[in-house]
């Protein structure tokens, strides 16, 4: 039941804002220039180039003046938000007990926004590039994650980051699916479960073989 209802909420949200997506460029075509979209194309098309020499950063060309740019900004920030926020429902339903960790949650969706704003900031200055590096070594921002599960999820917040910032929605949408089925997958199918091992995927059916306790040695007479 919690699965059918996990897969359930994830495929009407990808439908429902897909056929939003779908719609508003049917009626308004000219959209899709101002949106950041199209980045993947120009990833695969471009050619390879020396990062320290290469000055072309992946842009929407259409994009010219103030409205626009916060436009397209502003579409990328909640396109993220969006793109993360069913990552955050497949945490919450495959993960439980004292492994449960709410501010997680919370990061998966606020941490795409923030990659998103740096790498805007960031892409067309390799100065900056450095800066930023080091303003983080100075603040030694550290997390201790109680497992290195729980390490995907953050990878795949900033990854979904990365791809909004560089006009790649469709990279984010895309890997972000693709996560989400599969760990509903692994969850349902309890693959891995053995007995007596450490659990990462909350128990789905019931019988929790690592949950089973040892059975005690018989004590030797004396």
């Amino acid at each position: 039941m919690r699965a059918s209802k996990l897969l359930l909420e994830l495929t009407a949200y990808y439908l429902v804002i897909g056929l939003v997506l779908f719609v508003s460029l049917k009626l308004w075509p000219e959209l899709r220039n101002y949106l950041p979209i199209g980045g993947v194309e120009q990833l695969i098309t471009q050619p390879t180039k020396n990062p320290l020499e290469a000055s072309e950063a992946v842009r929407a060309a259409h994009v010219a003046n103030f409205g626009q740019s916060v436009f397209w900004l502003v579409v990328a920030i909640i396109a993220a938000i969006l793109v993360s926020l069913p990552v955050s429902w497949v945490y919450m339903a495959v993960r439980g007990g004292d492994e449960y960790d709410q501010s997680l949650v919370n990061t998966i969706i606020v941490l795409p926004m923030i990659v998103t704003g740096i790498v805007i900031i960031v892409q067309n200055s390799l100065a900056l590039a450095f800066s930023l590096a080091g303003i983080a070594g100075a603040v030694r921002f550290r997390n201790s994650l109680k497992s290195s599960g729980d390490a995907l999820f953050i990878l795949l917040a900033v990854g979904t980051g990365l791809a909004a910032g560089i006009g790649a929605i469709e990279l984010a949408a895309i890997i972000s699916i693709a996560f989400n089925y599969t760990f509903a997958a692994l969850w349902i199918t309890e693959y891995g479960e053995r007995e007596g091992m450490k659990r990462f995927l909350a128990d789905y059916d019931g019988r929790d073989a690592a949950a089973r306790p040892k059975p005690e040695k018989p004590e030797k007479a004396s």
